[in-house]
């Protein structure tokens, strides 16, 4: 009779959780950013990465999917001075690379764009890096 009873009871507990469903609490989307693994290269065709991290947790956020990137001298007054921008393999885990051509020396912008697993929205950010001689 107990038996009947505890797995009656269990049956009812895990059909509500069925009903519920996943209850998993995700980050807000304003957590994440992207940052640069180095903020300087130099003149010339280069490589550079980044990292997408969730500031709550500190962690490295894999798997993101970037889908709008943009570099640009907008810092310096020159927004239609753009290059263009191909994703390389990465050299670490937890790194997204790329390859551009910094064609002067000064401050280029990087506009990133990502959809991360699990959560709704983008992550959008705009990162400073240095192109020096």
């Amino acid at each position: 009779m107990k038996t009947s009873s505890f797995m009656r009871a269990a049956a009812v507990a895990l059909f509500a959780l069925a009903i519920a469903g996943p209850t998993a609490a995700f980050a807000d989307i304003g957590d994440y950013e992207f940052q640069l693994v180095e903020p300087t290269v130099k003149k010339g065709e280069r490589v550079f990465a980044v990292r997408l991290l969730n500031r709550t947790t500190g962690k490295v956020v894999p798997d993101a999917v970037i889908f709008a990137v943009r570099l640009d001298m907008a810092p310096d007054d020159m927004e239609g001075m753009d290059t263009r921008i191909a994703a390389v393999p990465a050299g670490e885990p937890d790194v997204y690379s790329f390859k551009a051509n910094f064609s002067m020396t000064g401050r280029w912008r990087l506009s990133l764009g990502a959809k991360v697993q699990g959560e709704t929205g983008t992550v959008d950010n705009k990162l400073l890096i240095t192109a020096l001689k």
